[in-house]
């Protein structure tokens, strides 16, 4: 009797040890589910990435194969600025030196100089190249001391549409120029390789023009351009100015006598239909002649 309570007592003893592990087990198997099922929610899962936008690989050493977020480089804004400007001044000569001054302390130069002598006032022209970031400065520097502004227009162009559509399209070009480049090399008829180099010959013609638009484009962005008029006066108004009667009076009869010669240099540069008057006169004579043999 002994023997069999014992007995059942190990029986009982190994079933609760089995049951105890068991469940330890399950307990384990569930710590383990539970992190898994915690799946991200749709709120923490990343957008799309945006076009200026890529992935790159993770760059810690962590042996897994992770990415980054990272910007790309995008076409910054492509504004133009373009300005006019005329002056009044007392002296060219003084105020060219002002100008070529500012100019230098602005990191400028002139790209065009033109120069008027006339009877009525003097008028220097100067077409500007500024540094995009320079031209505000360029501008208030003129209109503070060189002289009275008479006229000022400063414009601003966005063009960063067009050029963003010029760079895409050359790109696009440039990647048909390689595959018709690798159709070449594979082309078996004679006809086929002529019309592939004209393809060849269209595309390389439409890159030039392209980059050269480009160009252009970033050459007026980097550089804004200002036309400088410095006007100076040389007729003097009577209603205007603070001159005495009598220097008026000089300038009046100067200003007539010039005139009297306009006039007469005018008549001399008639002088071959002055030699014309005698033989009209002699023809009409003769005509008149014999008119009157014909009535006797």
């Amino acid at each position: 009797m002994k023997n069999i309570i014992l007995l059942l007592s190990g029986i009982l003893l190994i079933n609760c040890n089995k049951t105890g592990g068991d469940q330890y087990q399950v307990k384990a198997d569930l710590m383990e589910v539970v992190p898994e099922n915690k799946a991200p929610s749709a709120a923490a899962v990343s957008p799309p990435l945006s076009v200026s936008e890529k992935l790159i690989p993770d760059e810690n050493g962590s042996g897994k194969e992770g990415y980054t977020r990272k910007k790309t480089d995008t076409i910054s804004k492509k504004i133009i600025k373009n300005g006019d400007m005329k002056i009044q001044v007392g002296d060219i000569k003084k105020a060219q030196n002002q100008v070529n001054e500012i100019i230098r302390k602005n990191s400028a130069y002139i790209q065009k100089e033109e120069f008027q002598n006339t009877d009525m006032d003097d008028n220097l022209t100067l077409i500007i190249r500024v540094p995009h970031k320079n031209f505000d400065a360029l501008i208030n520097s003129f209109s503070d001391g060189v002289g009275s502004v008479l006229s000022k227009n400063v414009s601003s162009d966005d063009v960063t549409e067009e050029y963003t559509d010029v760079a895409i399209k050359l790109a696009n070009k440039k990647i048909y120029l390689e595959k018709y480049r690798d159709m070449l090399k594979k082309a078996s008829t004679t006809k086929d390789m002529l019309e592939i180099q004209e393809k060849i010959r269209e595309l390389e013609d439409e890159i030039d023009i392209a980059e050269g638009r480009l160009r252009f484009i970033d050459d007026r962005v980097n550089y804004s351009t200002l036309n400088l008029n410095l006007y100076k006066e040389k007729v003097r108004s009577s209603a205007t100015s603070k001159i005495g009667f009598g220097s008026r009076f000089i300038d009046s009869l100067t200003e007539g006598w010039n005139s009297f010669v306009s006039f007469l240099l005018g008549m001399v540069s008639l002088w071959p239909f002055f030699l014309l008057i005698p033989v009209i006169v002699f023809l009409w004579r003769k005509w008149k002649e014999k008119k009157k043999q014909k009535s006797s």
